[in-house]
């Protein structure tokens, strides 16, 4: 299995501490924010190669940064630039999944991740999951505030964890699953992201390609226990960096 990590995009709402450094690079505590990612992923089996994406303005300062680790008998990383040097031209994270499968040759299973995002989630547990239900897997976590499920995708899952209903950034929350970026997809759904974007599909935000696929296959969401921190702003940025501080 490969690992995606997303990590192309330019984090405009941390300006200017993202002006010239990528929001996953930067310190959280003693680490950076991306260790804490890693940290999940090693925690992984089967795991062939991590692959990161990253733009062309910051692609030197992720290689810089893997070289630094001591990967011995680790899963190794590669970075992979997909091209684009501003917001203006970015391919998108479904668009940066497609190139890196593209350009990779990838063909088995893969688990797709924000390179950005800090999470308490098992995810070994969620690849158990994964391979119990042997179909596309996102992950769910129950979330009671309305304004926060506006901002995800939210989903109706039946007692099996299938998905019923699945909708990007609701005005109307029809339940309080929301889904986070972590995903776990087959090999033989790799081939349907290039049918989802001739279709006209956004190339964004990564969860309107499960949207467009629960309706085509067998989709299920791993109900997680834990949190999901998507650090978008300074004062979020501040608040996290204080709770690692103390830890």
């Amino acid at each position: 299995m490969k690992v995606l990590l997303l990590n192309a995009g330019y984090a405009t709402r941390l300006y200017p501490l993202t002006e010239n450094m990528p929001k996953s690079l930067l310190p959280l505590g003693k680490r950076l924010i991306i260790d804490y990612i890693l940290d999940s992923i090693d925690e992984l089996p089967d795991v062939s190669e991590i692959i990161l994406i990253s733009n062309s303005k910051f692609a030197g300062q992720f290689t810089d940064w893997a070289a630094s680790l001591n990967r011995s008998g680790k899963a190794p990383i590669t970075v992979l630039d997909d091209g684009t040097d501003s917001p203006d031209n970015m391919r998108g994270a479904i668009g940066d999944i497609k190139f890196a499968i593209e350009e990779k040759g990838i063909d088995e299973d893969i688990c797709i991740m924000a390179g950005d995002n800090i999470f308490t989630y098992d995810i070994n547990d969620m690849y158990k999951f994964f391979r119990e239900k042997d179909a596309d897997t996102l992950v769910a976590i129950y979330v009671p505030e309305k304004h926060q499920l506006q901002k995800l995708a939210v989903a109706i899952l039946d007692d099996d964890g299938k998905i019923l209903d699945m909708t990007e950034k609701p005005k109307e929350p029809k339940s309080n699953w929301g889904i986070y970026a972590t995903y776990f997809y087959k090999k033989e759904t790799l081939k349907l992201i290039d049918t989802y974007l001739a279709e006209g599909n956004s190339p964004d935000a990564p969860g309107n390609f499960p949207s467009w696929l629960y309706k085509r296959q067998p989709v299920f969401a791993f109900k997680a226990e834990g949190d999901c921190i998507d650090i978008g702003t300074l004062e979020n940025y501040e608040k996290t960096k204080a709770d690692y501080e103390n830890k």
